[in-house]
């Protein structure tokens, strides 16, 4: 390759690399807001005012008419622990909800590090600027916010009774595999009739999984009993192309019956399942307080910015008549725990509303997804480490895929030896591309050979390697999983850092292994030598895309190459075999010419 095609890659390549930092200098973010924990509750004289925008800390704009703002009350905030094998759940007076869970049987890990303190647990909900379970409206329905919190039989009671005389009345009570059951009154206790205007049931926000956790991964799920659907960062960022920056969006709204909606990340899940389909459901981009430094290993930067997804479902206002009979009662089953395929498919079977979809493992690929991962838990049964059990189903789909790929080397061997033919055809019809294609299609027919062989095994295969990326991506099993130097196959495989960029060994054990099945797979008739050295060097390109992708996925493509290599090796092996013995045969077979008799 000439000097200027190494230029042209090389610049590139960069480009690649610093293209969203570009993005950044050349279309600075507005400055930030300075944020308060206020929230404005839309209300029904004035359903337009957003509930949960984040306002300026000063000065404070005018408050549209009929609109209350949530504030944490001056009371001091008590708080009381319901306890399980499972989780820790974390109930507050402010608000009367859900403020934190821990989940005991998942230790922190940040980065690829695992955090080995017993009190270092996964938490979620965390830092959210209202608790889960918290009813937002006007005055009627809000008050100062402040709830009497007491243990009531093997759950927890929080209580209110408002100036207006609707009384609400909370009940927790945990159960197992992560179901957390939750059952609410609203009931008029003076003798005339009550106005209860619109109200967003709070079910949780969805925070990072640890304070170097981006929010690529963070989402708010939900599912209208036909399909499920989902939004993240990208919707509210609203960029055009998924680069330029646009104006922000900061709520999202979905009507409809919603049987449930899941505030996550990557492997962790907040979701609630309404026994009364809710009509309408509402998130929104909040700010979170900044990480604590503690929770950092040394060399780690936490994300400067934190945010979450906070979601409610949104009931309509009503008539509220006296008395105990006329009272509002919603029920609603909360699961609070890992993303685990199997207890999720669990639940979605006894309740009958696809709980499971929460995975993302729906449509086409889903299929493959799911098919992987209970081939993986399956293997790890038999005492395979994970890292290994990916290795066993490389192998077997390669194994699968053995007869098409070798189909593919010989018709692409066979494509490379009849180059020089077809590139006559191409020079001598080169005024007339009909008479090309026609020749040519022509040509492949006389010799046997289907240009569409070469492709067929990549085609095949395409399905499986995006399952596999669909699995991998929340696959909590791999969470703090072990390899060779790697402390956590979900994660990147991080050995040190040089000038604060991490070294990765397995993206690059990839690009090895690319560079040089790249120059055993023979290249496509007609290709000129440029488009040859542009495909040479095409695996840096995949080197700088899947640098910080998790260290299974990595290792899923790395172990590939390396069957790929001994494949292609094997079938040239084999077919040099067969040649040597068909020449053999040949020239046995030829019968010795007789000298004439003079």
């Amino acid at each position: 390759m000439d000097r200027k095609s190494i230029t042209i890659l090389l610049v590139a390549f960069l480009l690649i690399i610093s293209w969203f930092k570009l993005v950044e200098v050349l279309y600075p973010p507005a400055p930030p807001r300075a944020v308060t924990a206020t929230n404005t509750v839309a209300t029904a004289t004035n359903p337009s005012v957003a509930a949960g925008t984040n306002l300026p800390a000063a000065p404070l704009p005018a408050v549209a008419p009929g609109a209350v703002q949530w504030t944490a009350p001056a009371a001091e905030e008590k708080l009381l622990e319901l306890d399980t094998p499972e989780v820790r759940y974390t109930f507050t007076s402010h608000g009367g909800g859900l403020k934190v869970a821990e989940l005991k049987r998942f230790p922190k890990i940040v980065g690829n590090r695992k955090v080995t303190e017993p009190n270092r647990v996964v938490t979620l909900n965390t830092k959210a600027p209202v608790a889960a379970m918290t009813i937002l409206g006007d005055s009627q329905v809000l008050g100062d916010g402040l709830f009497t919190l007491a243990k009531s039989g093997d759950g927890l009671r929080a209580e209110k009774l408002l100036p207006s005389g609707l009384r609400i009345v909370k009940q927790f009570t945990p159960g197992t595999n992560y179901l957390l059951q939750v059952s609410v009154w609203l009931e008029n206790t003076k003798g005339e009739a009550i106005p209860l205007p619109p109200q967003e049931w709070v079910l949780g926000t969805a925070t990072p999984i640890n304070p170097l956790d981006k929010g690529p991964l963070m989402k708010l799920s939900w599912y209208d009993g036909e399909k499920s659907d989902s939004i993240g960062e990208p919707w509210f960022e609203n960029a055009t192309l998924g680069c330029f920056p646009g104006t922000r969006r900061t709520e999202h709204k979905v009507d409809g019956k919603i049987r449930w909606a899941a505030a996550q990340n990557q492997f962790f899940t907040i979701t609630a399942v309404p026994k009364q389909a809710a009509t309408q459901l509402v998130t929104r981009h909040v700010a979170l307080p900044p990480h604590d430094r503690a929770d950092v290993p040394e060399g780690d930067t936490p994300v400067a910015k934190p945010f979450g997804f906070q979601s409610a479902f949104v009931y309509p206002g009503q008539t509220l008549f006296p008395g105990p009979t006329n009272a509002v009662h919603r029920e609603f089953t909360f699961f609070v725990g890992p993303k685990e395929y199997q207890t999720l498919a669990r639940h979605a079977k006894q309740m009958g509303n696809n709980l499971d979809l929460i995975m993302d493992y729906g449509g086409f690929f889903g299929f493959f997804a799911k098919g992987l991962l209970v081939s993986m838990n399956g293997l790890h049964s038999f005492g395979l480490n994970y890292a290994w059990c990916i290795i066993a189903i490389t192998l077997i789909i390669k194994l699968l895929f053995w007869p098409l790929t070798a189909i593919s080397t010989r018709s692409m061997k066979r494509m490379s030896e009849l180059a020089p033919q077809m590139k006559l055809i191409q020079e001598r019809y080169k005024d007339d591309p009909a008479k090309v294609q026609q020749k040519t299609m022509e040509f492949y027919r006389e010799n046997k050979v289907n240009p569409m062989a070469g492709c067929l095994p990549m085609l095949v295969q395409f399905p499986v390697f995006i399952g596999f990326y669909t699995m991998l991506q929340s696959c909590i099993e791999l969470r703090g999983q072990e390899f060779l130097w790697a402390h956590d196959l979900s994660q990147e495989d991080t050995v040190a850092y040089l000038f604060g960029f991490p070294i990765n060994p397995l993206p690059i054990v990839m690009a090895v292994t690319m560079f040089y099945q790249a120059r055993l797979t023979p290249p496509s008739p007609g290709m000129d030598p440029m488009q040859q050295k542009i495909m040479k060097y095409m695996p840096m390109m995949f080197v700088f895309i899947l640098y910080r992708f998790s260290a299974a996925l990595t290792l899923y493509w790395t172990v590939q190459n390396v069957l790929t290599i001994v494949q292609t090796k094997l079938t040239k092996i084999q077919d040099d075999k067969k040649a040597a013995l068909g020449n053999g045969a040949a020239a046995t077979a030829a019968p010795a010419e007789k000298p004439k008799k003079r």
